[in-house]
C-alpha cells in the first residue's frame, strides 16, 4: 500500500522533512515513489504541492497525521509562523495567581461585608432618632 508520509532529512539536532510518497513497507528514510513537498520544524516553513496530494489520495493512498495537518493549513492558508502559542505557566506561578485571586475575593467579601454593616447601622440610627423629635 502506498503512503503519504514524512522522511526525515538534515543533521543531527537539526532535522527538516520531506513529504514524500513511498511504500508502507519501506524504511522511513528510504527510495521514495515522488516528493510533494517539506516541512522544516526549525523554521515553521512547509509546503506541498496540493494538486499531486490530491492525485495520490484519488489513486488510494493514505496519509499520516502530520501530512494531513500540513495539508489542512495549506488550504486553509495558515502558516506555522503566525500562530502563537502562549507560554504555559508553571505549577508555582498557578499557585500563585490562585491565591491571589482567593485573597482579592476574600478582601472584597469583607468589604461588601463592611458597607452593608455601615449601611444597616445608618438605617438604624436615623430610624431611634426619629421618635425622639415628635
Amino acid at each position: 500500500m502506498v503512503r503519504i508520509r514524512l522522511k526525515r532529512t538534515g543533521s543531527l539536532n537539526a532535522a527538516c522533512f520531506r513529504i514524500v510518497v513511498m511504500d508502507q513497507r519501506s524504511s522511513r528514510d528510504g527510495r521514495a515513489i515522488e516528493e510533494l513537498g517539506y516541512y522544516n520544524p526549525r523554521t515553521k516553513e512547509e509546503k506541498i504541492n496540493l494538486e499531486r496530494l490530491a492525485y495520490w489520495k484519488s489513486v488510494g493512498a493514505s496519509s499520516s497525521d502530520v501530512v494531513d495537518g500540513i495539508a489542512d493549513r495549506a488550504v486553509k492558508g495558515v502558516s506555522r509562523k503566525d500562530t502563537v502559542r502562549k507560554p504555559a505557566l508553571s505549577k508555582k506561578a498557578k499557585a500563585k495567581l490562585e491565591a491571589e485571586a482567593k485573597a482579592k475575593a476574600e478582601a472584597e467579601a469583607a468589604a461588601k461585608a463592611e458597607a452593608e454593616a455601615a449601611a444597616a447601622a445608618a438605617a438604624e440610627a436615623p430610624a431611634e432618632e426619629a421618635p425622639a423629635e415628635a
